[in-house]
């Protein structure tokens, strides 16, 4: 039996008589309800709107489309005897669509009810919860998983036949990595795209179907950057720190799963660039979550729409989850911005799912000013360390400005302009901007302004904060900062506490 049918065989037999079936594959939760029906000899009727009433052969009942009609039809569907009623399981398909009606509501509930009596169970099947105040008491709900790896590797090996359509070894990991998240008729298309193309199942073209069907839901999208560490400059000990615990978490204990990072630093400091070439790194995609497109305009559908965006990503495990500008993103969570607590809630659901979630995502959050979130956001175990990337010192700005020279073809021999308190987009605008207008460094460093300069007083109070309370990216250890003397002269010093291997 599958998860499905073992659980609704639970719920049947302990007379559950109102069952919300969440599915996105009807036609394979039909399938395992009437495997199930025929093993315990029980009757299984389903309807919708297009076909009417019928039996799980096929043969029509009645031909009635009236959603009232097929509900009160489930009472003289019985044909056990009073003292030994049979089981009677109706399956009504995307009937969310009628819940508004008051009659369909009454009507549901007497059916419930008396379902206690006569063995007759209802079964909502459809994409979402939506339940009026009246029938939620009656109703439990089931949720259809999608398909495990597993699974996935049986439809993968009944489609791929031939020789050398099957990929081996990493290259079918990679494959079945893949196609996490899709259900079973996705993932049927994107294999066989992938043997019409190239004769051969690969990770490419899954990958190009799944990023459509993320950005189909609106909630998520896949980023694909070809930037690798090699393409960032400095980072030192924040790259040694997520790079060994993703690639370890294979072989660690099931208990000991890397969780994520949480970046803090000014803008242009190299985060979200960071959190992309971690994907290429580690082979894991990078899922974005843009927390504005959550908001739904109906009451309860932001919150709704969060626990399904969560759902997603559990299911696209392992990957990385990618949150940018997270102080941005929940800046109602004080409740003050008058939408009436949905920030507040969206932010208690997301922060229930970093703590509690099992899945194999590794969560990397960045933030420009951390003194916005709540405290209870940085605590312990909802994330493997709070790193600060500060402004890029002399060697890495060395680095920084040798690679972006490459990129954008600029003279070795060129001399670098004054570059005291950078960032690394900073050098990169200048660079860009040189190749641009052909000027030189030194010419185009002047259309050049650094944050440390437009945003002194808060690059300082971002310090000051972080001093003490978050990790050194590039050094390792916890970051110190010395605000005594000018700022010119302000230094940063390293207090070992980390593994001498990630320093």
């Amino acid at each position: 039996m599958t998860q499905l049918t073992n659980r609704m065989n639970e719920l049947i037999r302990a007379c559950f008589t109102g069952i919300w079936l969440r599915s996105f594959e009807p036609s394979e939760a039909i399938a395992d309800l009437n495997r199930l029906c025929q093993d315990e000899n029980w009757q299984l009727l389903s309807w919708d709107i297009d076909q009417g009433l019928r039996t799980a052969s096929g043969s029509t009942v009645t031909d009635a489309i009236d959603p009232l009609a097929a509900i009160r039809s489930l009472a003289s569907m019985n044909s056990g005897s009073i003292e030994n009623p049979s089981t009677t399981v109706l399956v009504l398909k995307n009937f969310h669509r009628f819940m508004n009606s008051p009659e369909i509501v009454q009507a549901m509930t007497r059916v419930i009810l008396d379902g206690k009596v006569n063995r007759t169970f209802v079964v909502i099947l459809a994409p979402v919860i939506q339940l009026p105040p009246e029938l939620e008491r009656l109703f439990v709900v089931v949720e259809h998983e999608l398909p495990s790896k597993e699974e996935l590797r049986e439809l993968l090996e009944s489609l791929a036949s031939e020789p050398g359509e099957l990929p081996a070894d990493q290259a079918l990991q990679a494959v079945l990595d893949a196609s996490a998240g899709l259900t079973r008729y996705e993932a049927e298309n994107a294999f066989s795209l992938s043997l019409v193309r190239h004769n051969q199942v690969r990770a490419d073209s899954i990958w190009e179907l799944k990023t459509q069907t993320l950005k189909k839901s609106g909630l998520l999208s896949l980023s694909r950057s070809q930037s690798a560490f090699n393409d960032l400059g400095g980072l030192t000990a924040l790259k040694a720190f997520t790079k060994r615990a993703l690639l370890r978490a294979s072989k660690a204990s099931p208990k000991a799963k890397p969780r994520g990072v949480l970046l803090l630093s000014p803008p242009g400091c190299g985060k979200s660039e960071f959190c992309k070439a971690l994907g290429n790194e580690t082979g894991r995609p990078v899922v974005t979550l843009d927390v504005g497109s959550l908001m739904g305009s109906l009451v309860g559908q932001s919150e709704e729409r969060t626990r399904e965006a969560l759902r997603i990503i559990d299911s696209m495990a392992p990957c990385i989850c990618m949150i940018d500008e997270l102080e941005k993103a929940f800046s109602g969570v004080s409740g003050s911005n008058g939408d009436s607590g949905v920030s507040s809630r969206m932010f208690g659901t997301f922060l229930s799912w970093l703590n509690d979630h099992e899945s194999d995502v590794f969560v990397a959050c960045t933030s420009n000013d951390i003194t916005k979130l709540p405290p209870e956001f940085s605590r312990a175990e909802r994330f493997d360390a709070i790193f600060f990337l500060d402004l890029p010192g002399r060697e890495q700005k060395d680095a920084i400005w040798a690679m972006y020279r490459e990129v954008f073809h600029i003279d070795s021999e060129q001399s670098c302009p004054q570059d005291d308190q950078w960032t690394g987009a900073e050098i990169r605008s200048c660079c860009r901007l040189a190749a641009l207008l052909d000027v030189p460094l030194s010419q185009a460093a002047q259309n050049v302004v650094p944050v440390a300069k437009t945003s002194a007083e808060s690059l300082d109070r971002l310090r000051q904060w972080a001093s003490g309370r978050c990790l050194d990216a590039e050094l390792g250890g916890v970051y110190q900062f010395d605000s005594t003397g000018s700022a010119a002269t302000k230094t940063r010093r390293r207090v070992t506490r980390s593994h001498p291997e990630m320093n």
